[in-house]
């Protein structure tokens, strides 16, 4: 079963779900919820996964690369913090999960009944939209919110007129 969005209820706040990496494609996405996050009062939530399948050693080892991968994805995360405030003057929430990157996006919008929509862009290369739009659109029939996918050749001018 699917929990009740309350993003309308008083003191809740429509948030706009972008996974973030260092792809182009990710960008847009940012630009795209930043613009409608700003347009409808809403927040921007920037999730930033950690594949825990590199964690496989002894475990100080393990410790050592979980504590960077850890710092990688604050990296990430503070990069694209400042690319929501630059484009729309709105302070985003950030969250950093480690696993199957489909898994914990589920699991945040089940954790956060604020989360209303999740926002992907799709890579231009031949290869297909990319392996996370894949995922998420084989579910997209039975996935608990809306996907809104942005085409990842669109420029910023062609973002804020769609957004």
């Amino acid at each position: 079963m699917v929990a009740i969005r309350k993003s309308n209820e008083e003191g809740h706040r429509r948030k706009f779900l972008v996974v973030v990496d260092d792809t182009p494609e990710s960008d847009r996405a940012i630009v795209y919820a930043a613009k409608r996050a700003a347009r409808t009062s809403g927040v921007v939530v920037l999730l930033c996964g950690i594949n825990n399948g590199d964690f496989q050693h002894w475990l100080g080892v393990e410790e050592i690369m979980r504590a960077e991968a850890t710092e990688e994805a604050e990296t990430t995360l503070a990069k694209a913090s400042e690319r929501v405030r630059s484009v729309a003057r709105t302070e985003p929430e950030t969250v950093i999960r480690e696993g199957n990157m489909s898994e914990a996006i589920v699991d945040l919008i089940e954790t956060d009944a604020d989360i209303a929509i999740l926002v992907l862009a799709a890579a231009m290369d031949k290869e297909g939209p990319g392996p996370l739009v894949s995922s998420i659109a084989s579910k997209a029939g039975s996935f608990p919110i809306p996907v809104t996918i942005v085409p990842g050749n669109l420029d910023d001018e062609s973002i804020d007129a769609l957004a």
